[in-house]
């Protein structure tokens, strides 16, 4: 199976939470990993916000940042491209996402993805209402 996760579902791989399990069974159970381009930034800027309200050490933040690095040597990187650019203005125009979040389902939306993953319960209805199948983790 294909999965696409955003950086939301994503981010729970690497700091145990609520869903850490199912985000680690369902990673297991991929034959494809699927992230947009945007999934990094935003991971980093999650982790160092983290960092900054002393939740993570530098120590572990330098971990997880390795073993992102790592895992993401085997993923697919969907890349902002013209067709991605589009789903998104359609995605933006039937639903109430923000714009960063509607990249991530139009992400998996053009890389023809079994299944979205995400925390975040609007974009997992969005993502329904644009045809993908989605799961809500936490």
């Amino acid at each position: 199976m294909r999965i696409a996760f955003d950086t939301s579902a994503l981010a729970k791989r690497y700091i145990d939470e609520c869903g850490t399990a199912r985000v680690v069974e369902l990673c297991a159970d991929a034959r494809e990993i699927v992230v947009s381009v945007l999934c990094v930034p935003e991971m980093i800027s999650g982790l160092n916000r983290l960092r900054r309200e002393g939740l993570l050490s530098s120590r572990k933040y330098d971990a997880v940042k390795n073993e992102l690095a790592g895992d993401l040597v085997q993923a697919t990187i969907a890349q902002i491209t013209l067709s991605v650019i589009s789903r998104t203005v359609e995605i933006l125009e039937r639903t109430e996402l923000r714009a960063l979040d509607a990249v991530h389902v139009a992400s998996a939306l053009d890389c023809e993805c079994d299944l979205f993953v995400s925390a975040d319960a609007r974009q997992c209805k969005a993502a329904g209402k644009m045809g993908l199948n989605t799961e809500c983790i936490g």
